[in-house]
Formats: C-alpha cells, structure tokens, sequence
C-alpha cells in the first residue's frame, strides 16, 4: 500500500550544518529535486534568514559550506533566495536510496538544525529497506510518522481523527472561515449534534494538528 513517512535528520548527516553554524537564524525549503543526464541531483532550494548582514551574506556562505559543490541564486525576492543546487556526494547518498525504492520527497524543509521530510513509497515494504539502507551508511533518520494511503489519506495526510476532518470540512463549507463568518460555532455545533464546548475542543485540536503537521512542528498529545 502506498504510504507517506515523516522524518528527521540532523543537519550534521545530511547538508548546511556548517551553514546553520554560521547563520543560525537560517532556513531552507527544497522546491523540487532532479537529476539530470550526467545523475546528479539538483534541487531547487528555498532560503532565508534574518534580515541584514545574515541574509544579505547567505549565498556565499551557503556557496562555501562544504556540503556543496556549486551553488547558483535563480532569483531574489526582500526575504528569500531561490537557489540551485548541486550536492556533495555524502549528501546525494538519501537521494539515492529513495530512488531506489522508486520513493518521491514531497515536503523537504529545515527547523531548529534539522532536516525535515515527507516521503511517499508506492509500497510500505519499501519503508523499512530505505530505513536499513540508511542505517548501513550510517544516517540516523528519525521516523515520526508512518501514514498508509487509504480511502481516508486526506485526513490521515495531515494526523487528523475522522471527527476533526470532517468538522473542520464541514466549517469551512458552511463559511465559519469566511470573512466576516457565514457561521457560527452555535449553528455548526447544532448542524454536527454536538454541544458549544465539543465542537470548539474538537475544532482546536483539529487546528492543531494541522498546523503542526505544516509547519513541521511537535503538537501537545490529544
């Protein structure tokens, strides 16, 4: 069954660690990975940083990390870079594993000094040979979830229960995110046979999740 993992790994076994090192206040998130005729992966990475000196001087740090071999700004907008990328071999080593196991990187992003995956395989099986083959090269990677694609995959993509997925459908639809509201909590409460405090409890939790699941962050166990 196709299924969706997300991962972690430390910024020291993978790429920029000496980038983080340098401008701490930095994070990426690549766009789309590739390779071309001659195989060499070449993402498409977004950057950014503080304002100032950190972020004015972010190309030529990143150009100088060891983990790259060149490094090139595609565009440049008043807080983000959109580089190209070409990798030193340690880091195309995960790419290469995935591509073995026909996997396809759906979100790839930094927090905190790490790397951050979401990963899709065609076959579950694939999951745990990917996870061997990353442990015979020594890369540590942290598995936080592992999600099958079923008929429900909207909710599970983002860890919702079936109750939160369909309350928060169900809002929207009504126009409780409208502005200003088409809905309130009281009616979408009345429309769901729940009380006032459920629906909103429900509501949060649901908000929550998704939010954390976004933005790559631990949410508070429910």
């Amino acid at each position: 069954m196709t299924t969706i993992v997300r991962a972690t790994l430390p910024a020291e076994q993978f790429a920029l660690d000496e980038t983080f090192n340098r401008v701490p206040s930095a994070e990426f998130e690549i766009v789309r990975v590739v390779a071309d005729s001659t195989d060499r992966v070449l993402p498409l990475l977004w950057a950014t940083a503080d304002e100032g000196e950190p972020f004015d001087s972010l190309p030529e740090v990143i150009s100088e990390d060891p983990t790259t071999q060149e490094m090139s700004v595609v565009t440049e907008f008043d807080t983000e870079y959109l580089l190209k990328m070409d990798w030193e071999m340690h880091v195309r080593v995960l790419f290469y594993i995935l591509k073995e196991e026909d996997a396809t990187i759906l979100d790839a992003r930094t927090k905190d000094g790490e790397w951050h995956f979401r990963v899709l395989f065609p076959e579950h099986d694939s999951v745990g040979t990917m996870y061997q083959s990353c442990k015979d090269y020594d890369i540590t990677l942290d598995i936080k979830q592992i999600t099958q694609l079923s008929d429900s995959f909207r909710r599970g993509w983002f860890g919702l229960t079936e109750h939160q997925y369909e309350t928060i459908v169900g809002a929207y639809r009504e126009g409780y995110y409208s502005v200003p509201r088409k809905a309130n909590l009281e009616e979408l409460a009345d429309r769901f046979g729940v009380s006032h405090q459920a629906l909103s409890e429900r509501l949060r939790r649901g908000h929550e999740k998704l939010i954390a699941n976004a933005m790559h962050l631990e949410s508070t166990p429910v």
